[in-house]
């Protein structure tokens, strides 16, 4: 904490925080100084405060541009044409040569330089590592040992790239890009499953500029042998890096991985190779290969360490891929057995969808039902427990599975059975908040069908007619479950007409951070009405493809209920008006899409 009465400048961290981001910036070999969101210097090492000629004090807390910045002829480098800031603000990372920096002493040092993306715990930051450009050298051939400043470069852009990418195949791709041609002409990619089998999963090499996948020398491959001392079979069982050529695949009576290998190195025409495991937390998740084969030059020890490192960043990703592909697997075998399947035969046609949300877990709180009771009643509920994940779904099927049961036994109207749910809810299961409507249509004796239905909290059941009036459904209004289990709840009932759909839809369909829910329920008015001539299934999957928001990152659960038509068919049109078409018949209330 600073003393009573010292105000420290801003962007200047602490005195402990300020020597631990010191510490951690003098182990890098590269002169770099980090700069907070603002672009104000945090740290800088020593390497850095030697080549500017300037003490931490003079650099922690001031504007890096407005301090180091400025073109070839001394002059402050404007902010909207400075390529450092530019780089800083795209949050990647980038390297280039060619900018200057003002030393202490006013003269001018011209720098190669890479800007990072960081984090440093509870903010953004960006790391600058730069070096003299007189110390630049020509141009290396691709393949040629890289500088210790071009290590660190690469590392950073390894642990940047993979870092944000929890998709495996995405994470491959971008390591192979980062490493093909720099390092090598072929990089090869060879994983272990779950069931412990081996897979190469990726061949790839740059073909006149694009990076190209070898297809045929992919797929599943031999087991890994327990005592075979090959390259390949050691780094599958957790054995560090090491160097290899073709010759040690020449023995004939090599087979297995061996021969898989040898195949490789004869498809390639690779000389030189270096391999390295992939391991995870708790076990090898693969093996990462880099061959030579157009680059004259053979692949040395340092490029095995550098290897090294380089997997070393690609097994957090790896890993943290592969566990969430699992927990996306047990959400979608979980969600399977969580949605109903819907009954048939009653003399409703009835679809329904669930389209989870982008970026959670592939489950959540959305949910519909629909069953028949012992009065030959339809039920159909849709509903939204708060969150998006397993502990929603779980709590989803507690609440789906309690009115089923109360609505079943009770044979009540829909209103008292949702008061009864709402008091079990929070006094048994315990349950956090959740919307729902549940509506039971009843068949009536002259063949057409009612509908009754309490909504708590949840957005309004849409009705489409055949001819594309749009009503919403505002009756039976009441508060979310979980706010006052004692509240009584009130029903509202309507005759469903023959041939109009009946649509229950979670809030995911129509919200959006831009856009009200009135808009979001305009929308889907209008789209609804457009569409209602369709078949039920074609209705439900342009629908959801129309109206659902691009930034929508919610999931999204829809019922569509169709009444079949009369015998006489749609209703008769009256006759045109002079100068016009023919039209049905229309309350003027109503809202007509098109």
């Amino acid at each position: 904490m600073d003393p009573p009465g010292v105000r420290r400048p801003a962007g200047r961290p602490p005195g402990d925080a300020r020597e631990a981001l010191a510490g951690v910036l003098d182990v890098l070999r590269s002169a770099a100084y980090v700069t907070d969101e603002q672009g104000r210097i945090l740290g800088a090492n020593a390497r850095a405060q030697r080549l500017l000629a300037r003490p931490a004090a003079q650099l922690v807390g001031h504007d890096a541009h407005d301090l180091l910045h400025r073109d070839r002829h001394g002059e402050r480098t404007p902010r909207a044409q400075c390529p450092l800031r530019e780089a800083a603000h795209t949050g990647r990372t980038v390297q280039k040569a060619g900018e200057w920096f003002e030393r202490g002493d006013g003269s001018l040092l011209r720098i190669v330089w890479t800007v990072v993306p960081c984090d440093l715990g509870d903010r953004s930051a960006t790391l600058v590592l730069f070096r003299p450009h007189d110390a630049v050298g020509p141009p290396k051939p691709a393949g040629a040992s890289l500088s210790e400043f071009e290590r660190l470069t690469l590392l950073a852009e390894v642990t940047s790239q993979l870092t944000s990418v929890l998709d495996t195949e995405e994470a491959l791709r971008r390591l192979i890009r980062l490493l093909v041609p720099r390092l090598a002409d072929w990089a090869v990619i060879d994983l272990i499953t779950e069931r412990d089998e081996v897979r190469r999963v990726a061949v790839g090499h740059m073909d006149h500029g694009a990076l190209r996948y070898r297809e045929d020398l992919q797929g599943p491959m031999p087991p890994v042998p327990e005592d075979s001392p090959l390259p390949l079979s050691r780094a599958l069982r957790g054995a560090a890096s090491a160097l290899l050529g073709p010759e040690i695949y020449r023995e004939p009576q090599i087979s297995g991985t061996g021969a898989e290998q040898r195949r490789l190195f004869e498809a390639t025409g690779m000389h030189s190779a270096v391999i390295a495991p992939i391991l995870g937390l708790r076990e090898v998740l693969g093996a990462l290969l880099l061959g030579r084969s157009a680059q004259p030059e053979p692949f040395t020890a340092a490029d095995a360490a550098l290897l090294e490192d380089i997997t070393r960043r690609a097994d957090l990703a790896l890993d943290n891929a592969r566990l969430y592909q699992r927990q996306r697997t047990v959400a979608e075998t979980l969600q399977r057995h969580l949605l109903p399947q819907l009954p048939h035969g009653l003399g409703l046609d009835m679809t329904a969808r669930y389209l989870p949300a982008p970026d959670a877990s592939d489950v959540g709180g959305d949910w519909y039902d629909a069953f028949t009771l012992a009065d030959g009643a339809m039920a159909l509920v849709i509903g939204d427990v708060v969150g998006h994940d397993l502990d929603a779904a779980a709590g989803m099927a507690q609440l789906r599975n309690m009115l089923r049961a109360y609505t079943w036994a009770q044979q009540r109207p829909p209103s008292k059975i949702v008061k009864w749910l709402d008091q079990a809810s929070m006094r048994i299961a315990g349950m956090s908040m959740a919307t729902l409507v549940l509506a039971l249509a009843t068949a009536t004796d002259d063949g057409q069908w009612e509908l009754s239905w309490t909504n708590a909290g949840h957005p309004p059941p849409l009705l489409v007619t055949h001819d594309g009036v749009v009503r919403c459904l505002t009756g039976g209004d009441g508060l979310l479950l979980g706010v006052d289990p004692d509240q009584d709840r009130t029903d509202a009932t309507t005759v469903l007409p023959p041939g109009s759909t009946f649509l229950l839809y979670t809030d995911g369909l129509i919200e959006s951070p831009g856009r009200s829910l009135d808009e979001g329920l305009h929308r889907l008015s209008r789209h609804a009405a457009s569409l209602i001539r369709r078949p039920l299934e074609s209705f439900t999957d342009h629908l959801l493809a129309r109206v659902r928001p691009s930034d929508n990152h919610d999931d999204v659960a829809l019922l569509a209920v169709r009444v079949p038509p009369s015998p006489a068919g749609p209703k008769a049109l009256r006759p045109p008006e002079p100068g016009g078409p023919a039209r049905p018949e229309t309350p003027a209330e109503d809202f007509r899409g098109g």
